[in-house]
């Protein structure tokens, strides 16, 4: 699979999230210089060929809800939840304390 510079720059970011943390797409969109872009980063995200290295599971929405995953939202919670990260409602819990700027 061939990616574009924007979609290595997302996978590179997102590689640097620390287990048992979160952060967002606006985040990730911030720290690659293109603030406007976090929906683009969660389409690229969503072809990520490199899923758990790459681990686009600890990127959730602005809001701390969980947002998309290409393996379903079950998985996404199954996985955060093997890294301590608690959901409730569609949201992860203590996202403040959590969350992960870069």
């Amino acid at each position: 699979m061939r990616l574009s510079i924007f979609e290595k720059a997302v996978l590179e970011a997102t590689r640097k999230i620390p287990f048992g943390r979160v952060t967002t797409y606006g985040e990730i969109s911030r720290i690659i210089g293109r603030r406007r872009a976090s929906r683009a980063v969660g389409n690229a995200l969503n072809k990520n060929p490199y899923s758990p290295i790459v681990p686009c599971h600890r990127v959730v929405k602005s809001n701390g809800k969980i947002g998309g995953f290409n393996k379903g939202i079950k998985a996404k919670v199954k996985m955060l939840a093997s890294e301590g990260i608690k959901v409730r409602d569609g949201r992860i819990f203590d996202f403040q304390k959590l969350f992960y700027h870069f």
